[in-house]
């Protein structure tokens, strides 16, 4: 048996954040994956010349990265090249209007004046409050664990006087009357597999956010950095295995995690054990049930998950920039509606929104000369609403290209087609090992969050860790990279004063 100080299991934006900080901090880190890439979701689609981004497209809090960089005695600009963006989004409604979201104070403004003239002093206000909360939910309090209930109590008044009780569409509503500006300003939850209808207010902050910090791409595509984490994590020693499944983690008779044992039967000893992966799939499938007396499979199973993501992969052999940006939302008539469709229906809806997200308007070299590598995103609900993906995959598929070509105006997109892939449900249960298909894993609402969340240490399991979309802060690149901030600062209060060297014969199997 071979030995490390800290296993990390699972090589997505969370783990390898996690392993490069613990490597930093003078932990011996093993990094495992079950892929033959790193990446988890932020994965990447090369072929006949286009370059596709399988998961996230856009960096919002880059300051998170340059951290995370920096604590390693790297900077982050010597690794990767950040694109700005602007504007961040253009937004179009069904009616052929469209908002372009993001640059100048005066240019959003004047946009506002076009839909409703009085909304320009309703934005003041709602991002003089999306401050407020912005400067107490994100700069500190995703930056703490809440894995004890006491934290939690003390925050509740503060919580409730930052309207947390209130839904982030109905929160937006106090400073936005037009219906389309609402959907501008309330739309950001679905970036995290929430549900702007009931989501926290306190997730209302994205906007503000976005402002703070900007709007970014990297230079050859998302999956650029992860590469760049990668060798970072490898210049400092860390060990990356990649196939390399993990089938249990190795739990003693005191109830510690010691280590984990490779679907090749193989193991590895550890001091700690940090999974970061779908936190059902991980609990249910890697951490023996008698061990879990607060985390059951019936207590996961009663989560509510978020939706999931029909992904379409198109590489075209002309572009659309009349019609494209780097990022595009195409809202559908129906909202409120289309939103209930999919996170609490049954079946496919009969319309849909979708977001487009064409990288050559920044970095041509992710198509080939004149081509565009076209990522195409259809929330859909999770396999909880049973639907047959099997079945209804290459159907579903068809009426995105025909609404694409011939509603949305991407005339000629079917014959300009040269490369094409997609990603349903299935594949994020399968390949992602994603509960329900679920794209985001247990969906943001207030009795979902902070304590009420799966924690970043586990409950049950001494010396057992989580990091990723499932755990505290949440979904989205900034959740997942300061819930490997808040993990990190939990091992190191926790590995110097308690770990002593463990035995693999200890290890209960």
């Amino acid at each position: 048996m071979t030995r490390s100080n800290v296993i990390v299991v699972g090589a997505g934006f969370g783990g390898l954040a996690s392993a490069i900080r613990l490597q930093a901090a003078g932990q011996q880190v093993t990094l495992l994956e079950k892929r033959a890439q790193p990446g988890g979701r932020a994965g990447q689609i090369k072929t006949n010349g286009f370059t596709f981004d399988t998961g996230p497209s856009i960096i919002t809090a880059p300051h998170l990265l340059e951290e995370l960089w920096s604590g390693a005695g790297a900077r982050l600009q010597d690794d990767v090249d950040l694109l700005a963006l602007t504007p961040y989004y253009r937004i179009y409604f069904a009616d052929g209007r469209y908002f372009d979201y993001g640059g100048t104070p005066q240019q959003v403004e004047a946009q506002l004046r076009s839909f409703d003239p009085g909304a320009v002093d309703g934005y003041r206000r709602f991002m003089h409050a999306t401050r407020r909360i912005y400067q107490r939910a994100f700069e500190d309090l995703a930056n703490q664990s809440f894995h004890r209930l006491s934290t939690f109590v003390k925050l509740v008044p503060e919580l409730l006087r930052l309207n947390a009780a209130q839904s982030v569409y109905d929160f937006v509503s106090r400073f936005f009357r037009d219906p389309q500006l609402r959907s501008v300003f309330s739309f950001h939850p679905l970036f995290i597999g929430g549900n702007p209808f009931r989501a926290s207010a306190i997730y209302s902050i994205v906007p503000y956010l976005e402002r703070q910090g900007g709007v970014w791409f990297a230079r050859g595509g998302m999956y650029s950095v992860v590469q760049a984490m990668h060798r970072l994590f490898e210049r400092l020693g860390g060990r990356v295995r990649l196939s390399a499944p993990v089938e249990q983690v190795l739990i003693d008779d005191t109830k510690r995690a010691v280590g984990v044992r490779l679907r090749s039967g193989e193991t590895l000893a550890a001091d700690a054990v940090v999974l970061n992966a779908d936190v059902t799939s991980a609990y249910t499938q890697l951490v023996p049930a008698r061990f879990r007396t607060r985390m059951t499979d019936r207590r996961l199973r009663r989560y509510r998950y978020s939706m999931s993501c029909f992904l379409l992969y198109l590489g075209l052999d002309r572009q659309y920039p009349d019609r494209l940006l780097h990022h595009t939302i195409v809202m559908a008539a129906r909202y409120r509606g289309l939103i209930r469709d999919i996170f609490d229906g049954h079946g496919l809806p009969p319309d849909m929104s979708l977001y487009l997200h064409a990288p050559t308007r920044s970095d041509p070299s992710m198509a080939p000369a004149g081509g565009e590598s076209l990522y195409v995103l259809a929330p859909v609900p999770h396999l909880g609403a049973g639907i047959d993906w099997r079945s209804q995959a290459q159907a579903f598929r068809d009426r995105i290209v025909q609404f694409l070509e011939h509603d949305f105006g991407l005339t000629g997109l079917q014959e300009s087609i040269r490369a094409e892939r997609w990603f349903t449900p299935l594949d994020f249960r399968d390949d992602l090992s994603s509960y329900l298909g679920s794209a985001f894993s247990i969906e943001p609402t207030l009795l979902q969050s902070g304590w009420f969340r799966p924690h970043n240490v586990s409950e049950d399991v001494a010396g057992l860790y989580l990091v990723g979309a499932g755990t505290h802060p949440g979904a989205g690149l900034p959740g997942v990279l300061l819930s490997a901030k808040i993990t990190s600062e939990l091992i190191a209060q926790e590995l110097p004063a308690t770990m002593q060297p463990l035995l693999a014969e200890n290890a209960a199997v």
